[in-house]
């Protein structure tokens, strides 16, 4: 028998070659979606379906009393420009929520910072700086009322220790009225964002720290080029909360001023609570809760984009 140059005999004692075995067809493991249906029922039925019927209840002028109502388009949308209260209520919706996020991250940041260090008392301040958040906003804003009156503690501090000059009606001044309520909402929520820079701190490795140190690195140096990119998290979650909590604030400024005096502390929350429950304008009042959801959407979206391309930046 001749072979060829490249070719062998074939080699009886080799076993022949395995086959691979065979494909074993694995079981779809979807999700069973029709556990959550009952929720998301549920759901639909107490949120969906009412914001839907609120939404067209916005084109009617319902008074939200009688059943028969009338469709008028976008007229009362188109009112919400037009009304000088309903302006003057975007800008201090706009204002308040700015100036709390502004204020309380930066005051809870420099907590965060007190009381991540060594001193003894750290626990014990972290319980004191955070315990105005677990009180009731209602409560709080009660409280401050009387304090923050015109013979109240505040005064009465002042003029102990010769500052009378500086003694006002704070919630019955124009011009102090507002700032004064972001300022109680801003010491009842700083300690809460003390406790999620806190968390955000911890979690930063001390390693790092102690080999910028060796290169020479100062406490500000170290904080601005290794805690803050690391902070990034902590803080997008932070700014997320209070800018969209400072847009729908109610409670403390209801409670606190009342929406006045006049219209001074006005909010779209307190205008959309007294044109429906005091005037009688359900339909106006709904078209101002679509404006506010609408605004909620779009700072809270566009945030969170400038946010998340910033903590990716300082990855």
């Amino acid at each position: 028998m001749t072979l060829a140059p490249n070719e062998q005999l074939p080699d009886h004692d080799r076993p022949p070659d395995a086959k691979p075995p065979p494909r074993v067809r694995r079981a779809r493991t979807a999700p069973p979606w029709w556990f959550a249906l009952p929720a998301l029922v549920l759901f639909a039925f107490v949120v969906l379906v009412p914001s839907a019927r609120g939404v067209y209840y916005a084109f009617t002028d319902w008074d939200g009393l009688h059943p028969s109502f009338s469709f008028v388009g976008l007229d009362n949308f188109a009112e919400v420009f037009r009304d000088p209260d309903a302006v003057r209520a975007i800008w201090h919706t706009l204002l308040i929520a700015v100036s709390i996020t502004v204020i309380q991250n930066a005051l809870g940041l420099l907590l965060a910072l007190g009381v991540n260090s060594a001193i003894r008392s750290r626990n014990l301040l972290r319980v004191f700086f955070f315990a105005p958040a677990v009180i009731t906003p209602i409560v709080t804003a009660y409280l401050w009322r009387n304090l923050l009156g015109p013979d109240g503690a505040v005064n009465s501090l002042l003029g102990e220790v010769g500052l009378d000059g500086l003694r006002q009606d704070w919630l019955g001044s124009p011009r102090v009225a507002l700032w004064a309520v972001v300022g109680v909402v801003v010491w009842q929520f700083a300690g809460y964002s003390m406790v999620i820079f806190l968390a955000g701190l911890q979690s930063v490795p001390q390693e790092v720290h102690e080999a910028a140190a060796m290169d020479g690195a100062g406490p500000v140096r170290r904080f601005w080029s290794v805690t803050r990119p690391l902070l990034a998290p902590a803080l997008t979650v932070n700014l997320m909360l209070s800018i969209i909590g400072g847009i729908k604030l109610f409670d403390q400024v209801y409670a606190l001023t009342g929406g006045g005096p006049g219209h001074a502390t006005d909010t779209l929350s307190t205008l959309i609570y007294k044109d429906a429950f005091t005037l009688g304008e359900f339909g106006y009042s709904i078209a101002l809760a679509v404006v506010l959801t609408i605004i909620v959407a779009v700072v809270s979206t566009g945030q969170y984009a400038a946010l998340a391309r910033s903590e990716r930046a300082a990855s």
